[in-house]
């Protein structure tokens, strides 16, 4: 379990993996987008619903667990602006694949793991590779917000590091060093 002093090896690995993930699969997805990239749309979907397991996992855990101790004491402003931070967090990690969903399989074209078909796609019979839309507006609808979570994720992401840089820096701390999993002393 997590204490003021330590975090967890679950907490440490879960917390970096998302993290980690997330920023990639942000990134890959804002150059599919204005690349037009279409043949990594089936590798980000793939590699997005393998991270969506992981990313379950992170918020059962964060569940079970709470949000990690403070390492001291805090404002109130800062208490409830960290936690405010980190369940947008959570929340964003796991609506980020849920729109993805969404929009691919509303759009007709399925989602799956590499070949795997989890929610088949719907093309056209005469037309090979063309989709034909289950809902065109869940499908607009589940775009949109896919396009817009991610830019809030990554805004949040920087506001979560600029606080984590805060603690280390300025208030001298141990909360980015625990998050390294490195014992405070």
């Amino acid at each position: 379990m997590d204490t003021e002093k330590k975090l967890s090896g679950l907490t440490i690995a879960l917390h970096w993996l998302v993290a980690l993930s997330i920023l990639t699969l942000c990134g890959v997805g804002i150059y599919m987008v204005q690349s037009e990239a279409w043949p990594l749309y089936h590798i980000h979907k793939s590699i997005g619903l393998l991270i969506f397991a992981l990313i379950i996992a992170r918020v059962a855990w964060r569940l079970l667990n709470g949000l990690p101790k403070p390492v001291r004491e805090f404002s109130r402003f800062e208490h409830l602006a960290a936690k405010t931070v980190h369940w947008l967090l959570l929340l964003g990690t796991l609506a980020m694949p849920l729109t993805g969903m969404l929009f691919s399989g509303a759009s007709g074209h399925g989602f799956g793991i590499f070949s795997w078909e989890i929610f088949p796609a719907n093309y056209a019979p005469d037309k090979p590779g063309q989709a034909i839309p289950l809902s065109a507006a869940w499908s607009d609808l589940g775009q949109a917000l896919h396009g817009y979570l991610g830019y809030l994720l990554l805004a949040l992401i920087v506001l979560h590091v600029a606080g984590a840089l805060k603690h280390h820096i300025l208030d001298k701390d141990h909360t980015l060093s625990r998050m390294l999993g490195r014992r405070a002393e």
